[in-house]
Order: C-alpha cells, then structure tokens, then sequence
C-alpha cells in the first residue's frame, strides 16, 4: 500500500492554458495531483505523447508514463536568468550558483512552491548551462600586437632552427617554494593491493628555490638552489652557465620571461660584460613557450609529488641529485612550428614577417 503523503499541485490555476514544461519529479513519482490530470490532458489530447515544440523535456526517464508533475515556461525562464548572473547580483553570499542553492532561490521567490536540486540540473542541462563550472581567462587588456608576434617568431625561430656548432639555446626559470615538509612519520612503501602511504602531518622548516637551464638541443640541465630569489641569485646561475660552456660556443641564447630578476639593471651590467649572451623573451602571459617549464613538470611528479625531506640541506641534495640522473639519460623536448599554429592563427590576418635575429641566422 502506497503511504506516501499528498502532494501538493505545482501549478495555479493561472498556469492553465499556458504550455508547460514537465521534468520528471524524484520525491514522489507516483502521485498525479489533479491539476497536473488536467495539464497533461490539454497537452496529450490528441493521444500522443509528444510534446509541443514549446516545451522542455526534462528527463527521458519513462516518457510514456501520464503522471508527471509539471512546471511552466515561466520557471524555466527564471531559473536560467538567474544561473546567467553571479550570485552576489542576486543578493547571495556565494562564489557560483549550485543546483541545490538554485532550488532554495526559486522557492524563495516564489517562482515554484518547491524544486528539486534534481530537477534545476536536468532544466540547466537542456539549455547548456553549467553554472557551477569555473573556467579561468585572461580578460581583455591592450596588447602591442608586433611585439607580440615577433617575439612568438623569434622564440619559435630558435627552436627550430638548424643551430650552428658554436651556439646554443638555454631556457631558464626558477621554481620556486620548495618545502621540505619533513614528516612526523617515516613513508611507507607499496605493498599488495596497498598504495604508499605518506603521514599526513609535518613539519615546516622553510623553502629553496630552483634556478635552472634547460639547454634546447641535448636536454642537459644545470641548476643550483637558494633561498632566496633575486637577481643576485639569477647571476650566480649565469656564472655556472658561464663557466660551462667552453670559448668556443661563441654565441650562447637565453630564452627566459619577462620577470624583474632576468631584466633588472644589474643583469643588463653584466650582460654587457658577456657579449656571448644573448636574451630572448617570451610574450607576456606565455610562459608555456619557456621549455624549462616542461621539464619543471617533470620534476614535479617524480621527485616533489610526496615531499618527505628531513631538512632543506636534505631538499637541496635530493634535486641535484635528480638533476644528475635526469642528465645520464637527457632528452631534448619536441618543438616544431606545429607547436605554434594555435597562437599563430590569432594573426592569420597579417603577414608574418622575417625578423631581426632570423634575418641575421639566415645570412
């Protein structure tokens, strides 16, 4: 015997005659109050069971079946008018709008007497929207579009292009906040049908930061760490680099981003003291063409996924350490001007023209 309580109609007797938009109710799929009887026999006169054009299918769940509850355009209406505006517009304290808190709305309005968060899902989903979704972007801003696309060229030129013996392209960066996180508990290691298990609990004691150069062509890295991250730091790395690279490679390219350590004055001083180096820079908001990226990545998820370092000094002896295995067997990543396409098509209208330093290479 079905005990379920009645129901209350969703509709008034203003909504008769209108043309209605049904979804399949979840609470109570039993119950046929009679004004949804009398709803759904104007809808179904003719003794079909398809829908006007006009109206939304909510579910697909048991379409033959005559005792569905039904909602009014006008609820649809609302509810996606409201799913289109942040929630702080609409006098709610929240960060995007949920099903469950779109439900609350509409009832508190007195859009509908009641709704499931179920139901405000199924009516979002037949129109697209997702409001609960968070997408990031980069907001119009005044962009120097030359700038921009010669710099694209000049680091996807020196990427691709045949180098000669005595030159070589770097790429360099810094990852920073490197923590030790030293565990209160030792980690253990896998065992069957058991995954490593990390303590949850740790210690802080600090944090180094990785400045390191990815050399383009070999996939050789040479880095060192500190504790701080200015450009005196960022010069101690160029003297490694300095001291690396032997007279003979005459021209060394450093490919970096626009950061204040790699542009500021002490660095144009020493610059002019090592007339072999040579600065390139990636446009603004494109650190994914800096190829050190890649293999910071890489160092992410092999070596930093579980940090478990009984000190900094510790930290600092487990990268380098990582860094020499990484060079026994170093690959360099991949690039070709396929890996420019998507940026390049933004200028599909305007010719790309050979720049300075391509000018000067195919001389």
């Amino acid at each position: 015997m079905n005990t379920r309580p009645a129901a209350k109609p969703f509709l008034s007797d203003k909504f008769n005659g209108l043309a209605l938009s049904w979804i399949w109710p979840t609470a109570f799929p039993s119950l046929n109050p009679p004004a949804m009887r009398a709803a759904n026999a104007g809808l179904l006169a003719n003794g079909s069971h398809a829908l006007p054009k006009t109206v939304s299918r909510g579910s697909t769940i048991c379409p033959d079946r005559a005792d569905r509850l039904l909602f009014p355009p006008l609820v649809v209406t609302h509810l996606v008018q409201l799913a289109c505006q942040m929630p702080d517009q609409a006098g709610r304290s929240l960060s995007v709008w949920f099903c469950g808190e779109l439900a609350k709305e509409l009832a508190q309005r007195g859009i509908v007497e009641r709704i499931s968060a179920q139901s405000v899902q199924r009516m979002l989903a037949s129109h697209k929207l997702k409001p609960w979704r968070v997408h990031h972007w980069l907001g119009h801003k005044e962009t120097d579009i030359p700038e921009f696309r010669e710099r694209t060229e000049d680091i996807c030129f020196w990427y691709t292009c045949l180098l000669p013996a005595e030159e070589v392209v770097l790429c360099l960066d810094e990852k920073t906040s490197l923590q030790p996180r030293t565990r209160s508990a030792a980690t253990q290691p896998a065992q069957v049908e058991t995954p490593v298990r990390i303590e949850h609990e740790y210690a802080r004691k600090g944090a180094l930061n990785l400045l390191a150069a990815f050399d383009t062509r070999t996939g050789e890295v040479q880095g060192i760490c500190r504790r701080r991250k200015r450009q005196v730091e960022f010069l101690e790395l160029l003297e490694v680099l300095e001291k690396r690279y032997p007279p003979s490679i005459e021209r060394i390219h450093v490919i970096c981003d626009n950061a204040r350590i790699h542009t500021g004055k002490q660095v144009q001083q020493w610059l002019k003291r090592h007339p072999r180096f040579c600065f390139h820079f990636t446009p603004v908001h494109c650190s994914w063409m800096n190829q050190i990226e890649q293999w910071f990545s890489i160092l992410q998820r092999k070596r930093l996924t579980a940090p478990n370092f009984a000190s900094l000094e510790a930290l600092e002896e487990r990268l380098h350490s990582f860094i020499r295995e990484w060079n026994l067997t170093a690959h360099p990543f991949q690039w070709s001007e396929h890996s420019f396409e998507k940026i390049r098509a933004k200028f599909s209208d305007e010719k790309l023209l050979l720049f300075p330093s391509q000018e000067k290479a195919a001389a």
